[in-house]
């Protein structure tokens, strides 16, 4: 058995090619190389490490990335975000390969929720229709009448009729946030991010002690006692927006670290500061997930192919209509 063979055999265990990278070899020229050579764009979120969000073609939040892979003309997409963005780009495009450089690179939150269980969930609220965060995977999109992302929650649950009854799934704080913004009273799936729900309010409150000309900004997976104490709520790029765009020298950022990388580019002046946690050992909001992608493993996805996102063709399919849904209310957003 080839050294290849045996890294394929092994990729539902390790979630990548685990081979040797041949020493001395330039990376970013071999990922630039590679991406002409293949019609190959790649596509990555905020929350990925600095030099992935350096050498993407295109760097986004949900919303964004999912409007980039339905745009595309590449042959390949090379996604280096967690698993459910990749298989909404594969949704989206079924005749193009796409492919993703670590296969474990998951999502709590998404693993919170199922088709199967939002089925039951269906069955004990009749005519409700099921609105979902794009953070979750195809069979939950599969049973789902509308996605959303954090970016258009709030526009498209205002476009639907008010006594339409709704069921939210999988995030609860998300949810919650987008009932008190709407006034609506969703039935709210249990689900949450980890990353999210780990900022220490009381750590968070002596950080503004400690920077009193500092603005608190947070995303909405946050828990509520962190929204009620920030100057602005918002999703990962309206966040990246509003740093840029205020007039304030100082920000405590709570959501995941990686935006800071991007911050730091667009208002090189301005002082970041990510926003504690629970966790006082590690001080750090990164997601484990969406640092399990690196640039060896996106060497050698964009090398090999692999792994690539495959999946059954009536789940796409069902999976594809709440996506469109989402496109076609999201039109008014940029």
């Amino acid at each position: 058995m080839t050294t290849f063979d045996k890294a394929v055999e092994l990729l539902p265990v390790k979630g990548y090619l685990s081979m040797e990278i041949p020493k001395g070899i330039d990376l970013i020229e071999e990922i630039n190389r590679m991406r002409k050579e293949k019609n190959a764009i790649i596509l990555a979120h905020y929350y990925q490490t600095g030099d992935i969000q350096d050498i993407a073609d295109f760097l986004g939040d949900s919303l964004q990335l999912a409007r980039a892979a339905e745009k595309t003309d590449a042959d390949m997409i090379v996604f280096c975000g967690v698993h459910f963005m990749a298989e909404t780009a594969k949704i989206l495009n079924p005749a193009k390969k796409v492919v993703l450089p670590d296969l474990l690179a998951g999502c709590s939150l998404a693993d919170s929720c199922s088709g199967e269980g939002l089925r039951e969930l269906k069955k004990k609220h009749p005519g409700a229709i099921v609105v979902s965060y794009i953070n979750c995977d195809s069979g939950v999109k599969a049973e789902s009448d509308i996605i959303v992302t954090s970016s258009n929650a709030e526009h498209i649950i205002n476009s639907l009729p008010e006594e339409q009854k709704i069921i939210f799934a999988p995030d609860k704080n998300l949810g919650r946030y987008i009932n008190q913004v709407t006034g609506r009273n969703m039935i709210l799936w249990d689900g949450a991010c980890i990353v999210h729900e780990a900022f220490s309010l009381e750590r968070i409150a002596e950080q503004m002690l400690n920077h009193p000309k500092a603005k608190l900004i947070a995303h909405p997976e946050a828990q509520k006692p962190v929204l009620q104490v920030a100057h602005y709520i918002g999703s990962t790029a309206n966040l990246l927006n509003y740093v840029v765009n205020d007039a304030a020298e100082e920000f405590i950022v709570a959501t995941e670290e990686g935006i800071l990388h991007e911050m730091r580019k667009r208002a090189p002046g301005k002082k970041l500061i990510p926003a504690l946690t629970i966790d006082d050992k590690c001080n750090c909001s990164e997601c484990h997930f969406m640092k399990l992608n690196t640039m060896e493993k996106l060497y050698l996805c964009m090398k090999y192919e692999l792994p690539e996102i495959l999946m059954d063709e009536e789940i796409r399919i069902k999976a594809l209509r709440p996506i469109n849904k989402m496109l076609e209310l999201s039109k008014a957003i940029k």
